[in-house]
């Protein structure tokens, strides 16, 4: 288990982390609740914070949620790495399936796949992409989103 991993298991030191690099994150209350080798889950609460006029969260907020249940996985394969590389959201497709109105949990289980996709792009010195799911379930574990992230890596050239 490397930092990133221990950091997203601890709350306390996932708190810190969204207030220094991902504030938004931090106000919208993100949660870390699962991440292994399969992949990660994050949570985020209905909160007035987080809501829109139609009493359902923002579909921002559930863009967040699903983008760092994926983002955590690249981050803490990145962490690992001899090599540099930058990684960066390229497109991004959404499904709104059910009005959002309960906590939802977002599960991304494209671990390996997004660990694959770094590791060639460090091989062959080139960009590499990959999508990759993100589904959002609500408390009665009903499918209110689904987001599909187009995700870059490439090793950094030394300058």
């Amino acid at each position: 288990m490397n930092k990133i991993e221990q950091m997203a298991k601890s709350p306390y030191k996932m708190k810190l982390f969204m207030m220094k690099q991902l504030p938004m994150a931090f106000l919208a209350g993100l949660k870390v609740i699962k991440m292994d080798n399969q992949g990660a889950s994050v949570s985020v609460p209905f909160k007035y914070l987080n809501k829109n006029p139609f009493r359902s969260v923002y579909f921002a907020v559930l863009s967040m949620a699903a983008e760092l249940s994926s983002g955590i996985i690249a981050l803490a394969a990145l962490h690992d790495s001899e090599v540099p590389v930058s990684m960066l959201v390229l497109k991004m497709k959404a499904k709104f399936l059910k009005k959002a109105q309960t906590k939802i949990v977002f599960h991304c289980e494209d671990a390996e796949r997004i660990k694959q996709s770094i590791a060639k792009s460090i091989e062959t010195d080139e960009g590499e992409t990959i999508e990759v799911t993100s589904s959002g379930y609500d408390a009665s574990g009903d499918k209110v989103a689904e987001f599909v992230f187009e995700w870059t890596f490439k090793p950094k050239k030394a300058r």
